[in-house]
Formats: structure tokens, sequence, C-alpha cells
């Protein structure tokens, strides 16, 4: 019984960063994934390189989208598009 009573604070520990952690990280990954195959032409977004523009066209085929700007258009790769400043920005729209 002592050899699993000196584990156990190592076990404890492994649950706390599992779901303090990784759980959250794997949800957030994959509510982006969604939010990236979601994405349709017409759509305001903004990258997460700070560039705001509507989405052209889509390219499922490299996973690329073409975003219009005020300086012309620009091809991104869709995991270039943030969820967050995107999602603010179209229910901004929406208000």
């Amino acid at each position: 019984m002592g050899d699993l009573g000196s584990f156990l604070p190592i076990i404890a520990m492994f649950a706390v960063v599992y779901f303090f952690m990784i759980a959250p990280q794997m949800k957030r990954a994959k509510q982006e994934k969604k939010f990236a195959s979601e994405l349709k032409v017409g759509d305001k977004v903004v990258t997460k390189s700070g560039m705001y523009g509507k989405i052209a066209g889509l390219n499922d085929k490299d996973n690329s989208c073409v975003i219009e700007t005020l300086a012309g258009k620009i091809k991104f790769d869709r995991s270039a598009i943030s969820m967050e400043s995107s999602k603010k920005i179209s229910s901004s729209v929406d208000a």
C-alpha cells in the first residue's frame, strides 16, 4: 500500500495537467477547425496578423482562401484566419 501512496501525487499531478491544460487546448483546436471549415464566400474575417477583409473565394484542394481587402485580393491559408477576431467583427456587423 505504501508504493501506491508514493505514486498518488504524481497521478494527481498528471490529472490536473490534463484537465487544466491539455483538454481545453484540444477543445479549442476542434473549434478552430470547425470554424475554418464553415467559412463561406462573403464572410468578413480578420487574419491573425490583423488584416481585415472579406472572403472572395475558397479552395478546398489546398485549404486556402482569397481575401479581398482595400489593397486588392490576397491568398491566405485558412488557418491564418483568427476565429476570435472574425467572430467579433461579424457580431458587431450583425448588431
